[in-house]
């Protein structure tokens, strides 16, 4: 991060909010009460998941390699290799965490700021022999559960190419809803594109007016299918990544298709729901990837 960002217009930070040991960020703000009161928003018995889809493309094949380990099993190794059909099928699966074209959050480690991760620790601290030790997957292991809101910044349409969101977009789609984010709320936002097919166009992307907006609302956690644009050149900023991720604590998850969600609001004219988020309990990590759901 530059220090440009820090010091444009006062970029918020919880660094000093909840102690040196904090790993949860703006997941604090998830209470008893939020969690009820999404559970609340659970009326109707639809689910819409908010995860982009993912195909199988195969590595690698072959003979059983020399050498196999114990873990896993040479039996296991048998079978990834010659998938032999007599006893049954497995795989091997990996992923390349941060991508775009895969629905994943961002442990609060994933992007330092000058040496240092959320909120506070020296980097070469928080990252020791390739494990994150601060900051990381651990945080999403028992799972996230509040009330999601969808704030819709272009209904029926996208945001214009190069479009920068600020805080006066989400007051208006706040107004088109009729809701207001309270504490907790997981926010969940609409802007028509498709990161990565769309972004040779031009991509809108996040301002820092619009970062302290859902810091003083209190979000707990950032979804959806805009976010920041990806930087061409030193010095460019992404107050998505840079801010709301490293300096507020707050998760954000990347690459989310919200089509289905905005189309079952508009159906159903109701834009609050039970945001439930069940992250595999990887630990130690800077992402996941994830299949967020919005039960109505």
């Amino acid at each position: 991060m530059t220090t440009s960002i820090q010091q444009a217009a006062a970029a918020p930070t919880n660094w000093a909010r909840w102690g040196r040991d904090d790993e949860l960020g703006t997941l604090n703000f998830i209470t008893d009460e939020s969690r009820q009161r999404g559970v609340a928003e659970a009326k109707a018995g639809r689910v819409v998941s908010l995860a982009l889809p993912l195909d199988l493309v195969p590595l690698a094949g072959g003979p059983i390699p020399s050498g196999v380990s114990a873990m896993p099993a040479p039996v296991m190794q048998m079978m990834n290799f010659t998938g032999s059909p007599a006893l049954a099928f497995t795989d091997v699966l990996m992923f390349n965490t941060h991508n775009v074209a895969m629905t994943h959050i961002d442990a609060l480690a994933h992007i330092p700021v000058d040496g240092k991760v959320y909120p506070g620790i020296p980097q070469a601290e928080a990252i020791v022999g390739g494990t994150v030790k601060q900051g990381s997957t651990t945080a999403f292991a028992d799972g996230i559960v509040t009330r999601g809101v969808l704030l819709d910044l272009a209904p029926d349409s996208r945001l214009d190419p190069g479009h920068s969101i600020t805080a006066a977009d989400f007051q208006a789609a706040e107004q088109r809803a009729g809701v207001q984010l309270q504490s907790g709320d997981a926010l969940i936002v609409r802007g028509g594109w498709v990161v990565f097919k769309d972004f040779k166009d031009g991509l809108p992307g996040m301002t820092i007016d619009a970062v302290r907006w859902m810091a003083e609302r209190e979000v707990s956690l950032y979804c959806g299918d805009v976010g920041d644009r990806p930087p061409t050149g030193p010095g460019q900023s992404m107050p998505l990544h840079q801010v709301a991720l490293a300096q507020v604590g707050m998760p954000l998850i990347d690459g989310a298709d919200v089509s289905t969600l905005a189309a079952t609001c508009s159906d159903l004219q109701r834009w609050t729901f039970l945001f439930v988020l069940g992250a595999i309990p990887v630990r130690g990590a800077t992402g996941v990837p994830v299949n967020p759901l919005a039960i109505f």
